[in-house]
């Protein structure tokens, strides 16, 4: 920011609500990796992939199969009472576009009030358009299913929440070890005006973990989520070596 701070975000793992096969009000499916991925978000919502047994699951949220792609893992509960771990398999090849951009471009959200809820809310108002926004972002990610797995990042190695981060390789090597000021946000996103100090690893990356940019790891479910859509906040960092 000009001032030695840098940008922090929060990423998380997201529990989806699922079933294995299609039945009342889940009907939208998450993918395995297919042979031929070369089909845009749009093309697989048109029904490019039907027949192809690529369904793992089918959950009641076409929004939350997209943030669980915008995760890059997750976990799905059958509704068994256990969770089964979907870890990342491989994306369409097609650039990924940020639909929180597109909403503040088209006017739809302030760019002060955007957060993954202010998402939620206007998908809640706008149903129907929700769809054509998803479109707009042609990336797609394709999952596999690892029943007893646990969220590991780009080093293969589990995650910690608020131990873990993702950083650009290019700029923090993966394995490096952070003096990290995390800036404390209230129930809303608001900067407390305090920061409190974390030992943290670099232990992932991101698409969108670029230059002096962190996404620090918050944890499974709601919560976590919570805490991550609405973390948008400088603060500084030391490399210890």
């Amino acid at each position: 920011d000009g001032y030695q701070n840098v940008l922090m975000t929060g990423y998380f793992s997201p529990v989806i609500h699922a079933r294995r096969t299609p039945q009342g009000k889940y009907q939208h499916p998450i993918h395995a990796l297919p042979t031929d991925k070369r089909y845009s978000r749009a093309q697989i919502y048109a029904g490019a992939l039907n027949g192809k047994g690529m369904e793992l699951a089918y959950s009641d949220s076409m929004l939350d199969n997209f943030l669980l792609g915008v995760q890059g893992s997750g976990y799905v509960d059958f509704g068994n009472g256990t969770l089964n771990y979907f870890a990342y398999a491989g994306q369409n090849g097609f650039k990924y576009q940020a639909i929180g951009r597109l909403l503040v471009e088209q006017g739809e959200i302030e760019k002060e009030k955007m957060s993954i809820q202010a998402i939620r809310d206007w998908a809640n108002r706008n149903p129907s358009r929700l769809q054509g926004l998803l479109e707009q972002n042609p990336s797609y990610v394709f999952f596999k299913n690892d029943p007893n797995g646990k969220v590991r990042g780009s080093a293969g190695i589990p995650l910690v929440p608020l131990a873990s981060l993702a950083s650009d390789r290019s700029v923090i090597p993966s394995g490096s070890v952070l003096l990290v000021e995390e800036p404390l946000i209230d129930n809303k996103g608001n900067w407390t005006g305090q920061h409190q100090l974390r030992l943290m690893v670099a232990l992932d990356v991101g698409g969108a973990v670029k230059g002096q940019h962190f996404d620090l790891y918050q944890g499974i479910g709601d919560d976590a989520g919570h805490r991550a859509g609405l973390m948008k906040h400088y603060g500084r960092v030391w490399l210890l070596k």
